[in-house]
């Protein structure tokens, strides 16, 4: 019953005629090869022949420039003009054009950023957006400008994009990536004469190598050496005259003088195929279709090959241009836009006559569903009994994104979701994730848009590097669409996307600056993500001055403000910004910004109204600039703190003179401003400053800079009268005195003249500090004579001090105080067990005593 049901299967599929994807299928071997019509191509140039033009058209779908060639001789109506480079999107819409001025045009290609770019006969190479304007320039060096380019190609690989140009001496020079510019001479060949009959560029991971051909010789060079390479050839030919290597830089491809098409890996080391194409014509192009056949061009005439010899033709007309894919190859002519791809096993198992794969069975069960026949219910039977209803629904969805038509895609995703129905505990996240992507695919490849990529590439260039691109092309809502039907972040999606935006508005110079900026801020609002500054700088750079400022007022990052008000020279306002942030390192900044840009006496006039920079800058040179201090304090009439400005530098000052001459101005601007206590000490400054250059006059010893008391001890040091002149004018307090007469006396082990110091009256500090001097000093027997004279709480601790634990202990006794016994028996040591029995003796009598 099955078999006979198998048969009925592929009956019906040979008659069905509203959905036959498999009319354009092309075999290869045992793989088939389909050509999918993208786009009828809208140039704006009347009757384009791109036999004519130079092309160059980015992978991914991208963009696609031309500019006349020069090295053809075509016919010109009216005066010769100069060039103009002419950009399309890959629907044939145009993007831009502009008239090149700049040298000869050698070659043309797209950055991975899909940035044109032109290198030149002299060795320049230009960088241009996709909307014709400039961007960089860069320079193969003074010899390939000397000596002139004759070739040249523009390459991706991991490290960026890269330029490699062969010159006039039959020398390579590479930029491995444009963005920083490192130029490079490869190895030179050896006894080269004549220039290459083909080259390609081999970049790797570390290094660019590129594979010459010198007739059927081929070197490999890179930057160390040239190596002469012995590839397996059945028929060697005279010259190898066009090289290819695919997508992946895996395969290669040569064709030779005499028709043979060798195809191996790039590295040599294995081949495919040798195929005998019967043409002794160079192929105008050479491209791989994916990785896994090659396509030689000639006029009207494509030539596929396959790895295992088989081959196909297509039939063009006119001249076409070959844009290698990572999964096919795109072939744009002069009318049309096409796509070359070999068919995915999925759509193959659904859709090729005879197969009864499970998505096969159940696309035909769906089929016969919609025609409401019973028959539907034998097909679902068929693959329910085998257990691959399951697998029949993955590979309906998964054939769905290998297909362009959105008529098929749909009729796939029916029948998907019509198996799905006979299942109890389906994953839908495989239909629902499909059906997101194809939504996006179809979108971007509108003609308007014209970006025709496939799954496969959308998955190899991800879903941000799409969006970037839909960016460049200024179609903003397509891509905020996107990003909030694909649940992208703010931060990753729409915000970027309105920075953006905002950014190519600023450039539009119809629209007034206030109306364009309460354009920008009502989109834009608080979006998280959002960054003003950016925006407010292109605006300076589109020369919107006014619109920056105005733009800057909704940035709510000062330190994000005040850079570009400052390269406005906005310097009052980006002060004020400073100082409304709260951010004193800002201010700082600002402030001395402000400083070094205007005239001592307009930065003087213009802080003096902002009261907190004033202060901030006064505490700046308080720390760096006291000069600077006094005169701002000068400018603002305050004779107080400008006399303290002068004392402090008076205390910085080394040289005794220039000390007294502040001090004396100090001394001025306090009587002049009425601040009468801090005259007066300044005064007895001035008198001590005076005494003390005195007194290192007689006595040959440092007291400049001492303090009153440091000053006064020195002298009690040496026994001299003058401390008492001291202690008289300045008034010294008695307990200060005698604190100072007392450590002085001990310092200099004048016994004699302390004890007379002692008995001269009664002290008013005590004894305690006597005896602690003694003690400090060195002089036990000393300190002893004075404990006596101690009060009497203070003597048992004063006992202890000077070591007679015995007779601290029995003046403890005697005071009857059982803490001052413990504070006694807790300075014994191990080998006084007398002396702490005597105390416990003590300590119990003093508790029989209070009982």
């Amino acid at each position: 019953h099955h078999v006979t049901l198998c048969c009925g299967l592929i009956l019906f599929r040979c008659f069905m005629a509203d959905v036959n994807p498999t009319a354009d299928w092309n075999p290869l071997g045992e793989v088939f090869y389909k050509k999918t019509e993208l786009y009828s191509m809208n140039w704006t140039i009347d009757q384009v022949d791109l036999a004519q033009f130079m092309v160059a058209a980015a992978p991914y779908g991208g963009p696609i420039a031309l500019v006349r060639d020069e090295r053809k001789i075509i016919r010109v109506k009216g005066a010769a003009t100069k060039p103009i480079v002419y950009i399309y999107s890959a629907s044939g819409n145009a993007i831009a054009s502009f008239k090149w001025d700049g040298g000869r045009i050698i070659q043309m290609g797209w950055s991975k950023s899909e940035d044109l770019v032109l290198v030149l006969d002299d060795g320049v190479i230009r960088i241009i957006d996709m909307h014709g304007e400039y961007k960089n320039s860069l320079s193969l060096g003074e010899e390939v400008k000397a000596a002139k380019v004759l070739e040249a190609r523009v390459f991706q690989c991991q490290s960026g994009t890269g330029v490699i140009a062969l010159s006039s001496s039959y020398r390579f020079f590479v930029i491995s990536d444009i963005d920083q510019g490192r130029m490079k001479r490869l190895a030179d060949i050896p006894d080269i004469d004549y220039p290459p009959s083909s080259w390609v560029v081999i970049p790797d991971d570390r290094s660019v190598k590129v594979l010459v051909a010198i007739g059927n010789q081929l070197h490999l060079v890179d930057a160390a050496q040239a190596t002469l390479q012995y590839p397996e050839v059945k028929q060697l030919p005279d010259a190898y005259v066009e090289m290819a290597v695919s997508f992946d830089y895996r395969y290669l491809a040569m064709f030779g003088s005499n028709g043979m098409l060798w195809v191996g890996l790039s590295n040599l080391k294995e081949v495919y195929c040798e195929c005998n194409t019967q043409a002794m014509q160079r192929p105008r192009q050479l491209a791989w279709c994916g990785s896994g056949a090659i396509v030689a061009g000639w006029e009207n005439l494509l030539f596929m090959v396959g790895p295992n010899k088989d081959w196909v033709n297509f039939h063009v007309f006119g001249e076409v241009c070959l844009v290698p894919e990572p999964d096919g190859l795109r072939i744009v002519s002069n009318d049309s836009h096409e796509f070359l791809q070999r068919v995915p096993d999925v759509v193959e198992d659904v859709f090729k006559i005879g197969s009864v794969q499970p998505g096969a069975v159940l696309f035909d069960a769906f089929k016969e569903f919609e025609k409401k026949s019973a028959k539907a219910d034998e097909y679902i039977r068929v693959i329910r009994d085998n257990r691959t209803l399951s697998t029949a629904v993955d590979q309906c969805i998964q054939a769905s994104g290998a297909e362009f038509l959105p008529k098929v895609q749909r009729a796939l995703l029916k029948a998907a979701s019509f198996g799905k129905c006979f299942l109890d505990d389906y994953n839908p996240k495989l239909f629902f994730n499909m059906c997101r992507k194809l939504r996006v695919l179809n979108a971007v490849s509108y003609f308007q848009i014209g970006i025709p990529i496939t799954l496969t590439q959308l998955e190899k260039m991800s879903l941000r590097v799409l969006i970037d691109r839909l960016v460049l092309r200024r179609h903003f809502c397509l891509a905020i669409r996107i990003c909030e039907y694909m649940q992208v972040p703010d931060t990753e999606g729409a915000s970027r996307i309105l920075a953006h935006w905002a950014c190519y508005k600023v450039q539009q110079s119809n629209v007034s600056d206030q109306q364009l900026a309460d354009q920008i801020a009502q989109k834009l609002g608080d979006t998280r993500g959002i960054s003003y500054s950016e925006i407010a700088s292109r605006a300076i750079d589109s020369g919107r001055r006014e619109l920056a400022i105005r733009l800057l007022d909704y940035e709510p990052r000062a330190a994000e403000q005040v850079p570009l008000l400052i390269q406005m020279n906005e310097l009052t306002r980006a002060l004020e910004k400073a100082i409304s942030s709260g951010d004193t390192d800002l201010v700082y900044t600002m402030v001395m910004q402000l400083k070094d840009s205007l005239t001592r006496e307009k930065f003087l006039m213009t802080i003096q109204q902002l009261p907190v920079a004033l202060s901030l800058y006064m505490q700046l040179c308080r720390l760096e600039d006291k000069t600077e201090l006094k005169d701002m304090y000068e400018m603002l009439d305050r004779k107080g703190d400008k006399a303290s400005v002068c004392v402090e530098m008076a205390l910085d000052a080394t040289a005794p003179q220039k000390r007294l001459d502040w001090l004396e101005e100090a001394k001025m601007l306090y009587t002049t401003g009425r601040h009468l206590f801090e005259a007066k000490v300044t005064d007895d400054q001035i008198k001590l400053l005076g005494h003390q250059k005195m007194l290192e006059g007689k006595l040959s010893s440092k007291f400049v800079g001492l303090p009153l008391s440091d000053t006064m001890y020195q002298l009690m040091l040496r026994n001299s009268p003058f401390v008492e002149k001291l202690r008289s004018e300045f008034k010294v307090p008695d307990k200060r005195y005698w604190w100072m007469k007392v450590k002085a006396l001990a310092e200099a082990h004048n016994w004699l003249e302390l004890e007379r110091f002692a008995k001269s009256k009664k002290s008013p500090i005590g004894y305690e500090p006597f005896v602690n001097a003694c003690h400090d000093n060195g002089s036990r027997s000393e300190a002893v004579k004075y404990i006596a004279r101690v009060t009497p709480e203070s003597q048992v601790k004063c006992y202890v001090q000077v070591g007679s634990l015995e007779v601290a202990a029995d003046r403890a006794f005697q005071l009857r105080s059982e803490e001052l016994l413990e504070y006694v028996q807790s300075r014994c040591g191990a080998s006084r067990r007398s002396l702490v029995e005597k105390i416990n003796s003590m300590k119990a009598q003093l508790a029989q005593m209070r009982r």
